[in-house]
C-alpha cells in the first residue's frame, strides 16, 4: 500500500485521485493517518491537485489539536491503494537534526497512549449525550468568487470551491453572474458556525485555487 512518491508530481496526483471521492485517508473522521500523509507531504500542494490540496487545508485546522485524533499513526505503506508501493524519501528527516514536526512532537505515541486517548474521548462524547444542546451561532455568508478571464472554465471553479470541505460549513445554491466583457463570477452561498468557520479562513482556502480563481469578496453576510 502506499501513493508511491509524495514528494513527486506522479505520487501527488495518486494521492489527489485517491482523495476525488474521499474526505479522509481513512473512515469518515480525521485521523492519525490523515497526520501521517499531511506531514509527508510538508507543504501544500499546487491548486492543480485540487482534492488533495482542498484535504491538506481541512486538516491543517486541526494543527492545534492533532493528539487527540483517533488512532495510531503508522509508517505511509499501511496507507492508500493496495497495488501501490510507498517510495516517498524520508531522508531529509534523517539528515537534519533541526527537522521540525509540523504539529510539535518529535515521537509517536504509544498504543497505551493512544488507547488512553480513545478512552476519554468516548467519556466526553457519552458525557455530551447526556446534556442539552448548545445554541449554535450561525451566519449565511453570499460570496463573489471572481475568475481571471472569460476563458476560465467555470464549472472547474464551481468544483473546486465545492470541494472545500470544512467542520461547520455547509454550501448551499450559487448562480453566475455578468460582470461585463463576457465575463461571469461564480456568487454561492454557504452556511458557517462562526466559532469555526471565519470569511478568512474562507477567502484564504478559495483563492488557493489560483489557477482558476482571481480574487473573492464578501457580498453578503447574515446572521442565522
Amino acid at each position: 500500500m502506499g501513493f508511491g512518491d509524495l514528494k513527486a508530481a506522479s505520487g501527488l496526483q495518486m494521492l489527489n485521485d485517491y482523495l476525488a471521492d474521499r474526505s479522509y485517508i481513512e473512515g469518515y473522521v480525521p485521523s492519525q493517518a490523515d497526520i501521517a500523509v499531511y506531514e509527508a507531504l510538508g507543504a501544500p500542494p499546487s491548486s492543480t491537485f485540487y482534492h488533495t490540496l482542498r484535504w491538506y487545508n481541512h486538516i491543517r485546522s486541526y494543527e492545534s489539536t492533532k493528539s487527540s485524533l483517533p488512532g495510531v499513526k503508522q509508517p505511509l505503506g499501511k496507507y492508500g491503494p493496495q497495488n501501490v508501493a510507498d517510495t516517498t524519501s524520508t531522508k531529509a528527516s534523517v539528515d537534519d537534526d533541526d527537522d521540525i514536526d509540523l504539529f510539535g512532537s518529535d515521537e509517536e505515541e504509544e498504543s497505551g497512549e493512544a488507547q488512553r486517548v480513545r478512552e476519554e474521548r468516548l467519556a466526553q462524547y457519552e458525557a455530551k449525550k447526556t446534556k442539552k444542546p448548545a445554541l449554535v451561532a450561525k451566519s449565511c455568508i453570499l460570496l463573489d468568487v471572481k475568475p481571471w478571464d472569460d476563458e476560465t472554465d467555470m464549472a472547474k471553479l464551481e468544483e473546486c470551491v465545492r470541494s472545500i470541505v470544512l467542520n461547520g460549513l455547509v454550501w448551499g445554491c450559487s448562480k453566475l453572474v455578468p460582470v461585463g466583457y463576457g465575463i461571469n463570477k461564480l456568487q454561492i452561498q454557504c452556511v458557517v458556525e462562526d466559532d469555526k468557520v471565519g470569511t478568512d479562513l474562507l477567502e484564504e482556502t478559495i483563492t488557493a485555487f489560483e489557477d482558476f480563481v482571481q480574487s473573492v469578496d464578501v457580498a453578503a453576510f447574515n446572521k442565522v
